[in-house]
């Protein structure tokens, strides 16, 4: 049975937008949303291009509200910022699991092209690994359990 999973963060345009892009890449049979407490109006074209780099295609992606999944019922809710882990609603449908895996926000990098599409990369690489080791350990390792 797949997993139903929800990243949160504050603006879901980078970082929640990255680790739905991560963990769908790892498993298709995953169901990964993504939303913001306070939602951008779009996706960082930033977080797009370095996602494009490692061959996930997120373009096509655009920014939710929390508020629409609050009724949903969701095997994990991961938070990946300290704001959203503070400002997390009250979920009326069941959560089985929450985890908060905090990363820096690039966003907010200060600095020429170079360092700020850096500091995109260097989140990304940390979200991957970051990802890949929740999959294992929270995912895969049941799956094969129960197979």
């Amino acid at each position: 049975m797949s997993k139903r999973i929800l990243i949160l963060c504050t603006g879901n345009s980078c970082r929640s937008q990255m680790a739905e892009g991560i963990l769908k890449s790892l498993d298709p049979e995953l169901i990964v949303y993504s939303a913001g407490t306070e939602p951008a109006l779009q996706v960082h074209p930033k977080a797009i291009k370095v996602m494009k780099e490692i061959g996930i295609d997120i373009s096509d992606n655009f920014t939710k509200s929390v508020n629409y999944f609050l009724h949903k019922s969701f095997d994990y809710v991961i938070t990946v910022c300290d704001n959203a882990k503070e400002t997390c609603p009250v979920f009326t449908g069941k959560v089985e699991n929450r985890i908060h895996i905090d990363f820096k926000d690039p966003s907010i990098t200060i600095g020429n092209e170079f360092e700020i599409i850096d500091a995109f990369r260097n989140t990304r690489d940390e979200m991957k690994k970051a990802f890949t080791d929740f999959y294992i350990r929270y995912i895969f390792s049941l799956e094969k359990k129960s197979a």
